[in-house]
């Protein structure tokens, strides 16, 4: 049984059968598996082969639990990055790809990739000693600041794979799983990050980390991260992750300094800042 749609000015996110929940479209020309329902697992691949089919996708991109790693790489997918014991501190989690198109399997970040290496040596992790600049403040957001948030993000990125432009979909995310924190200065917001929380899988995507230009250098991200990490450690969230640009090793280093552990490259997965780029996965655990 299918679910209605949800449609959002970038894909579409779709729920089906028992509660799976999967994002797809040709802005980011792929099927992401976000969420699947245990009800789910006997047809599953056969719905996502069909639409795949149907819509000449490049990518199907699949976030499953490792029991149902074989099921998967009998269908021709291979996994891009695992986090350990990621459902409930109990099951590992499986970030699985199958390409349909040889060019979308193609790494084109290679020089990218040597620096990120390079950054795996010489990044050391932080308590973060370097205290907030001097009037700046942090605070998590409200349904008020939605249309400051959905600006900021606009200004800051050329395309997104969710619609974080629009300021409804940040109330209602909001409202949901997702909650959203800001730097502010003078009162004004000028940087922002949300955690996308799964209560029952007991994870939660660090992510959508943005900086007005005249406020990068500051170390923002890297407290808002700090400061997101209490709130998870306060809600009993047990597995953070998150999916960071492999062109920004700012943002790599971000997640490196405070220990997160690296866990893959995604190729050619997100359309953000305006083209199809590579994504690196990290996790830690609580």
């Amino acid at each position: 049984m299918t679910n209605p749609t949800i449609q959002t000015t970038t894909d579409t996110l779709l729920e089906l059968g028992h509660g799976s929940l999967l994002q797809h479209g040709k802005h980011n020309d792929r099927i992401y598996l976000m969420k699947v329902h245990p009800g789910d697992e006997a047809e599953i691949l056969t719905q996502l082969n069909q639409l795949a089919e149907e819509q000449d996708y490049g990518k199907l991109f699949c976030k499953i639990p490792q029991h149902l790693v074989a099921r998967f790489q009998d269908d021709g997918f291979t996994a891009e990055a695992i986090i350990p014991d990621f459902y409930q501190g109990r099951e590992d989690a499986f970030f699985m790809a199958r390409y349909r198109h040889a060019e979308r399997a193609q790494l084109r970040e290679q020089e990218q990739l040597q620096q990120l290496r390079k950054l795996f040596a010489t990044a050391t992790s932080t308590s973060n000693k370097r205290s907030l600049p001097q009037g700046y403040t942090l605070r998590q957001l409200t349904p008020e600041d939605a249309e400051p948030t959905a600006a900021i993000y606009q200004q800051v990125f050329a395309s997104y794979p969710f619609p974080i432009f629009d300021p409804e979909y940040i109330r209602q995310t909001m409202a949901d799983n997702v909650m959203y924190f800001g730097a502010e200065q003078d009162g004004k917001l000028v940087a922002l990050s949300s955690s996308e929380i799964d209560f029952k899988g007991g994870n939660a995507e660090m992510t959508d980390f943005s900086t007005l230009p005249g406020h990068l250098g500051k170390g923002l991200s890297l407290h808002l991260l700090e400061y997101m990490e209490r709130e998870m450690l306060s809600l009993k969230i047990k597995t953070l992750y998150t999916i960071a640009r492999l062109n920004s090793l700012p943002m790599n280093k971000t997640f490196l300094r405070r220990n997160y552990r690296y866990a893959g490259t995604l190729i050619q997965n997100t359309n953000i800042a305006g083209q199809l780029e590579s994504m690196n996965l990290y996790y830690k655990q609580l």
